[in-house]
């Protein structure tokens, strides 16, 4: 797009009820940053209350609708994205506006390649207005969404402002408390944003005259910031200011802060006051007191569903993909149901309100190596047809596949009301969490707190929540059965190592996207709408004919297709990316390149160069035989070279579990030490052109 131009969203895609609106910039130090913010606006082009702000200290809306999802690599800088639910939006908010601003005297002429995007809700990138005269503002409109009757559009704005974040909300009715003009020094900035993050409000009812219970009063207390993290209670977070509620607040307590505040918690631990260092640091969630699988179940329910209903983008983002709408969530430990003679008690439900409107789901979970059981979870979705449960959710150790559900129920089709079964992996929730703290992050330190919380809960030994960890029992008869050539096509035994396969390629997926921050997704090889126990048959077929297993995984960001295959007769694993050449330059300056870039690169990395022709094999050698001589890596016969895969081979674990020596353990340790030696180093590809739209500038 242009500037000034403008686009229907739904001529773009059908699917815009959601939709992911992305600024991007590059820095040609590095350091360069810039912080988003949003703001509603009605009829009169002004926010109608200091709610409809939203920045890094306000930046999720109750119910939903707007989302600030944080910070992503991208390219050669960063990307900040932002969600919208526009079914959410309510009716009175005309226009949208998405700003970004800067800080310490930065402004937006020193940034590159200033962008914004809009992705309909699969993820697919609708539109993208590149911005290349910002000028020497320190905050800026890159656009807006606004309706026109029942559509909504999008305008590509391009506007500066010199007054920065605070002077562009006051221009759109937000009532700004200034540090600045307060005379506030930075130490002081440092010291009120430490005790903006201590604060603990704590609600109780208030009691009317006549002794009937009343409004919530809110009491605040300000603790030691160094004493958050030991806090054994967690107030309820107060909702933002609604419309109206100006008369019920004083003018301090109702302007938002903009002093910038930390939503996401350091990689690198802080140093300890132990004079021990055997001590066990005191955990909101022990784990040294469970002592049998029942225990474990009941607690890690209870501390899941707990932090889904306290941290609302953890709720959301966990439940988003069943159906469940943006909402206010509650949820519930050991219920009971009636269910014939004999009452039923699901480990939990779950309740998002939205409007007056209720969706709710029943949860079976399990941890260990417990199975889910088929009568058990069958019960549960008879009760929830009976009594208008939108979904049952199960929750285990194990990872489902597509087209192969974990448990086998029979479904009423003569039932006006439909239940879906939907399952999660605790490997699922530990990654979502992950993403969360790590790199997108959360609303306040106290949800990051919780969170991570919660994720050294799961990542403990004892608490059962480890995600898939075991081959099966077919493991071992399948490797001897390829290790004396008596395993025949069609055995039923090589399917089960298959799948097993496929679910720990999907774990392994999910724990490098968690320590990237990026999306990391198997590739499947097959026909859009083939059958997968058909692609999984024939997978069983080649894994009894040669004895190996392969898997593709694809990395946003990365310059290729990660393969790690497992060769079940040579018991080694070999992990690869195959790079094009560069569309110009020479071959030998291609070589060159291509050796600096992997400098720290393990000296064992095979490079192999690919040429024209029916083999498509030039030239191979070890990294540490071609650093001196790049031009080995040449083809001699002057074929073209278009590209050059680089693997690493490496032992396998013969057991079927995840300890030390297993074969779990080992594929988890060979993708990310490919990926953390070798991709790394390699170039990024050039981001991918989308098309402009352009439309008349009027409405």
């Amino acid at each position: 797009m242009v500037k000034g131009a403008n686009v229907g969203l739904a001529a773009l895609s059908e699917n815009v009820d959601a939709v992911i609106v992305s600024l991007g910039w590059a820095s040609p130090t590095g350091e360069g940053d810039a912080d988003v913010s949003v703001l509603l606006l009605d009829g009169d082009g002004k926010v109608r209350s200091d709610a409809d702000f939203y920045f890094y200290n306000h930046p999720v809306a109750p119910d939903g609708s707007v989302q600030l999802l944080g910070k992503a690599p991208a390219g050669e800088g960063s990307e900040d994205r932002i969600g919208f639910d526009l079914t959410a939006i309510p009716a009175e908010v005309e226009r949208i506006i998405v700003a970004a601003s800067r800080y310490g005297g930065a402004r937006f002429g020193e940034l590159e390649d200033l962008r914004v995007t809009l992705a309909d809700g699969s993820g697919e990138d609708l539109l993208r207005f590149a911005i290349d005269d910002a000028g020497s503002v320190s905050a800026f409109i890159f656009g807006e969404l606004y309706r026109r009757g029942d559509e909504w559009k999008f305008r590509a704005v391009g506007q500066g402002y010199d007054t920065g974040l605070a002077g562009l909300a006051t221009d759109f009715g937000v009532d700004i408390e200034d540090d600045a003009a307060d005379g506030n020094t930075a130490e002081d900035d440092i010291v009120d944003e430490a005790l903006d993050d201590a604060v603990a409000v704590e609600k109780a009812p208030a009691v009317e005259a006549d002794g009937r219970p009343g409004a919530e009063a809110a009491s605040t207390s300000v603790v030691a910031p160094e004493a958050v993290p030991q806090a054994v209670a967690l107030p309820a977070v107060p909702a933002p200011r609604g419309p109206g509620d100006d008369a019920q607040r004083t003018r301090a307590a109702s302007r938002p802060r903009t002093a910038k505040k930390k939503v996401t918690l350091p990689r690198a631990a802080k140093k300890s006051l132990a004079d021990n260092d055997s001590w066990t640091q005191a955990r909101l969630f022990p784990v040294s007191a469970l002592k049998s699988d029942r225990e474990r179940e009941t607690r890690a329910t209870s501390v899941l569903l707990a932090v889904m209903a306290q941290v609302p983008e953890f709720g959301r983002r966990l439940t988003a993909g069943f159906g469940a709408p943006a909402g206010r969530m509650e949820t519930f430990t050991e219920v009971s149901l009636p269910h014939g003679d004999t009452p039923r008690r699901p480990d939990g439900v779950i309740r998002v309100d939205r409007a007056g409107k209720l969706w709710t789901a029943l949860v079976e979970t399990k941890t260990n190596g417990n199975v889910l059981k088929s009568e058990q979870v069958q019960a549960y979705m008879d009760i929830a047809a009976r009594r208008g449960y939108e979904a049952v959710i199960t929750l285990s150790n194990d990872v489902a596949l597509e087209g192969s559900p974990l448990v086998d129920v029979k479904i009423d089709g003569r039932r006006k009301h439909k239940v879906a079964l939907r399952h999660l992996s605790w490997a699922e929730v530990a990654h979502q969490a992950q993403m969360l703290i790590r790199h997108e992050g959360v609303g306040n330190s106290a949800h990051a707190w919780l969170l991570q919380e919660l994720l050294l809960y799961l990542q403990h030994d004892n608490s059962g929540c480890h995600g898939f960890q075991n081959m099966g029992a077919a493991w071992v008869p399948v490797r001897k059965g390829i290790d004396d050539e008596t395993l025949c096509q069609g055995d039923p035994r090589a399917l089960e190592v298959v799948e097993s396969w496929e679910r720990l390629i999907r774990q392994v997926s999910l724990g490098l996207g968690g320590d990237l921050g990026q999306k990391v997704l198997p590739v499947q090889r097959a026909r859009r709408g083939a059958d997968p126990a058909q692609r999984r048959a024939r997978m069983a077929d080649e894994l009894c004919a040669e004895g190996k297993l392969q898997a593709e995984l694809r990395i946003d960001g990365a310059p290729g297709v990660l393969t790690v295959g497992a060769d079940l007769r040579t018991a080694r694993l070999r992990t690869s990316v195959e790079i094009p050449a560069p569309g110009q330059g020479y071959p030998l300056t291609w070589a060159k390149r291509l050796v600096r870039r992997l400098a720290e690169a393990p000296a064992d990395l095979h490079v192999e160069t690919l040429v024209e022709g029916e083999t498509g094999a030039g030239p191979r050698g070890t990294l540490e035989r071609l650093r001196p001589e790049p031009a080995d890596m040449l083809p001699k016969n002057g074929a073209r070279i278009t590209g050059f895969r680089l693997t690493l081979v490496k032992g396998m674990g013969s057991g079927r579990g995840s300890a030390e020596s297993g074969f779990i353990r080992s594929v988890d340790d060979a993708v990310r030490r490919f990926h953390g030696t070798v991709m790394v180093h390699l170039e990024r590809p050039a981001p991918p052109k989308v098309a402009c739209v352009e439309e008349a500038a009027s409405g």
